[in-house]
């Protein structure tokens, strides 16, 4: 597996479909085998429901459903513990990150071997992503 995304959800009825679906459109033909885990963070709304059927029309996505409200931190951890990718990313099912971003770091990754972390952030929120990268010590 090439790619996974960690995606941690609480109650994200509004938009988790359009996330999956831009996903699978931004990546169509530029991102060759990856896997999405979705989270769900003990959601009190319709998202497990929407990540079932996500899940089952998908044989590239993994769900793991939280009991109850566990925080965003362990839904993170439960994540990294399923992802079976070479490269690893988390995002947010809120499309604040757009994936272009990730697919985007893939190839530097891909581009770059001298480089073992990509990391993207948003030095305000809704506004102009920046890349760093770290050279391998």
């Amino acid at each position: 597996m090439k790619l996974t995304l960690v995606v941690p959800c609480f109650n994200e009825e509004e938009s988790v479909i359009e996330f999956y679906s831009e996903v699978t459109r931004v990546f169509k033909d530029k991102v060759e085998d990856y896997e999405l885990v979705f989270v769900n963070d003990g959601s009190r709304d319709k998202t497990p429901q929407i990540l079932r059927a996500i899940y089952e029309k998908a044989d590239n996505v993994k769900v793991v459903n939280f009991s109850r409200n566990f925080g965003k931190e362990a839904a993170i951890y439960a994540g990294l513990k399923q992802s079976s990718g070479d490269y690893t990313c988390v995002i947010d099912a809120d499309l604040q990150q757009r994936p272009e971003i990730v697919r985007d770091m893939v190839k530097i990754l891909d581009e770059e071997p001298e480089f073992d972390v990509v990391a993207a952030f948003q030095d305000r929120r809704g506004e102009g992503k920046v890349l760093s990268f770290f050279k391998k010590s």
